[in-house]
This record gives C-alpha cells, sequence and structure tokens, in this order.
C-alpha cells in the first residue's frame, strides 16, 4: 500500500525533537522557526509536557464522552484563568477545522440564520463548512458548494455594512490575524466597526484563534491586542503542543442542548492532559511576555535586512514581506542554514512561527542566515 500523495515535502525527516530544534536520523541539528504549523508552542519534548502525558496513560488514556471526564473541568478552569474568558463555556473537539465547524454550527442554533460573512485571504480549514468559508478555490470541491457565503475584503466597510442589514446572516468568521494568508491583520477601527454591526443585527461575531491564540502574539489571543470581544472563539494548534485537540470557547448567552455538539475523540484525557501541560509551561515559564518581548526583538533585525518590503510582527507570529519570492531563500535557509521556515499564499512572504521559547541567541542565528541568503 503507498501513501496518498497531497503534500510536497522537503528531503528532510525529523526523527527527534528537543527545546527549539529538530534532528535528522544523521543526528544533524536543525532550528525549527516555523514549529509545525504554529503547533508547537511551549517547545518540543518539554519535560513536564512528557511528564504529564505519560502520567495520564499510565492512568488512562481515552473513554468517550459518554461518561464523566473529570479533567476536561480541570482544563476548563486553567483556560479560563488564563485567557481571561472565566465564565464562558468550552466545548472540546480535535483540530481547528472542527473548532470552525461547530462555532459555525452554534451561531446558526443560536438565530436560526444561514448566511455566513467570512474575508478574503483567509484560512479556515479543510472540512465542509470550513473550506467553504475559506478564500481558496483550490480545495474547494463541488460537494463543499452548498453553503451560503459572502467574501469581503478586509476593511470593506460599506460592503460588510450593507450585507449585514440587508441579508440573514448568521455570523461573520474572522482571523484575529491571517496565517496562511501572509500574517495580516484587520485595523482595530474595522474589527470594531464588526463588533458594532454584529450587535446590531444579532450576528454571531466568530474570531478563528486557531493559529493565533494561545499566547502566540504576546496576548492569550489575538484579538486582545485590539480591544474587542466575539461571541464564539475557536482554537487548536499550539493548544496541545502537537497532541491533536481544538476548541471553541463559547459565550454563556449560547444555550447548550443534548445532541447539539458531538464528537468521539474531542476531550479525551490524553488531550486535555497535553493542552494543560501547555498553559501550566505557558504561565510557569512566561512564555507569552517572551513572546512579546522576541517578536519585538525579530522585528528589529528583520527590518534591517536587504530586499525587506515589510514586517508585519505580532508577538511571534512573524510575516516578512520581500519584494520578490522567498522559495528558494527558504530552501537555502533549510539545506545550507538548518532553520526550517514557512511560507504562505502571498509567495513574498516568509512566515516565522517558532515556539514561544525561542530566545535571542536563535533569532541572532536566523538573521545571521538570511544576510548571507539574501546578499
Amino acid at each position: 500500500m503507498n501513501l496518498f500523495q497531497v503534500y510536497p515535502l522537503f528531503d528532510v525527516e525529523p526523527v527527534k525533537a528537543k527545546g527549539n530544534n529538530v534532528y535528522d536520523a544523521a543526528g544533524q541539528k536543525y532550528l525549527d522557526f516555523y514549529g509545525g504549523h504554529a503547533v508547537i508552542s511551549i517547545g518540543h519534548s518539554h519535560p513536564h509536557y512528557v511528564e504529564r502525558v505519560n502520567a495520564q496513560l499510565n492512568d488512562i488514556g481515552f473513554y468517550s464522552n459518554s461518561v464523566p471526564i473529570s479533567i476536561q473541568e480541570e482544563l476548563a478552569k486553567k483556560l479560563g484563568k488564563l485567557s481571561g474568558y472565566n465564565n464562558w463555556n468550552l466545548f472540546l473537539c480535535n483540530s481547528g477545522a472542527e473548532a470552525n465547524e461547530n462555532a459555525l454550527k452554534v451561531a446558526s442554533a443560536h438565530n436560526q440564520r444561514k448566511k455566513i460573512i467570512a474575508f478574503k485571504g483567509g484560512f479556515h480549514g479543510r472540512t465542509s463548512l470550513a473550506v467553504s468559508v475559506t478564500d481558496n478555490p483550490n480545495i474547494l470541491f463541488p460537494v463543499n458548494e452548498g453553503a451560503d457565503v459572502l467574501h469581503f475584503s478586509f476593511e470593506d466597510f460599506e460592503g460588510v455594512e450593507s450585507a449585514l442589514k440587508n441579508e440573514d446572516v448568521s455570523s461573520v468568521i474572522i482571523e484575529g490575524i491571517q496565517g496562511v494568508g501572509g500574517i495580516v491583520a484587520p485595523s482595530v477601527r474595522f474589527l470594531n466597526h464588526l463588533r458594532k454591526l454584529c450587535n446590531e443585527t444579532g450576528t454571531v461575531l466568530i474570531l478563528d484563534e486557531v493559529q493565533s491564540g494561545f499566547g502566540r502574539t504576546g496576548e492569550f489571543f489575538a484579538h486582545q491586542l485590539f480591544g474587542i470581544e466575539p461571541d464564539i472563539i475557536t482554537m487548536a494548534k499550539g493548544m496541545g503542543n502537537g497532541f491533536p485537540v481544538g476548541g471553541v470557547l463559547i459565550h454563556p448567552k449560547f444555550e447548550a442542548s443534548f445532541g447539539m455538539l458531538g464528537t468521539t475523540f474531542g476531550g479525551n484525557h490524553l488531550a486535555c492532559a497535553a493542552s494543560l501541560a501547555v498553559l501550566e509551561v505557558l504561565e510557569q515559564e512566561k512564555l507569552i511576555s517572551n513572546a512579546k518581548a522576541m517578536g519585538q526583538y525579530l522585528e528589529a533585525g528583520l527590518n534591517q535586512l536587504p530586499k525587506v518590503k515589510e514586517v508585519r510582527a505580532f508577538g511571534l507570529m512573524v510575516g516578512v514581506e520581500f519584494e520578490e519570492p522567498v522559495a528558494e531563500w527558504r530552501k537555502k535557509l533549510l539545506y545550507g542554514h538548518y532553520i526550517f521556515t514557512g511560507s504562505s499564499t502571498n509567495k513574498n512572504v516568509l512566515r516565522l512561527l517558532p515556539p514561544l521559547s525561542i530566545g535571542k541567541e536563535e533569532c541572532d542565528e536566523l538573521i545571521t542566515a538570511l544576510k548571507e541568503v539574501l546578499w
């Protein structure tokens, strides 16, 4: 049997990982400035993470949501405390796409409407509704085309306002910061206008924090940089530091009912232990403030490089837009300097999403390597 090949692959296989580095079978060390799509939040194989997951596995690794799972309550309390959303409700699932699917369902159940507003350049996942609200025709197939979605550009005040006031819109879904789109954020004014319009029209505002959540931006959630409060928040990636886990934070005004949402694996004992370990390390090692400080440090260094058009840095969610495509430079960074970096749908943007434990020495290593590659 062969694998169904749907990914273009680099010719490097990490077989071991520790801290901010991964290693291939020959023992070559690679600096990880991508974190596997922003997944590695507290560093690879963090000792507290390994200990907590192992201890949980020794007790019980899984049972379904047909029984009480007290570690879910423990996770909800810790998440509420660190995020500032103490009185909200948590639904646990397995991925960002699943989180967005369920958020859109909760919104529709709440106001009994169908239409959705999403934004150009956005990415919300590869499942049915998530694909429909994603602005990428290459991953949209006939089976995904049933949803009624209106796509607008960021800052299209007039278009969004007209749609919300004249259409039967259930929800607006927006990334606090577009990740795949190249680290692009809406303005504070636009987000606040969206919040006001949603309030006026009874529309549910969903903030997709799948990539930008869990401290990556120097705040727990990216929307906290902009001073707004949504109705629903989705999250995943850095939530489990590599273990598949996602979640939906839901304002208490939404009423739950039995059978409204469901999942077999979501919120299992191992997933909760992994996510709790992440929260504990974020708190104990002050990694959210480190993300803010290292983001500022990186931004200053990156702005000194040649051929740079713009640096967009929100903590350790960093996009460096150059005057030309970055694909060849990424290969040189990987094969010549042993540094993993990321791409985006904007071919000129280098995307940097390192573990939140990254330090100045590693930032300097990246800057030095980029100087050599660019010159």
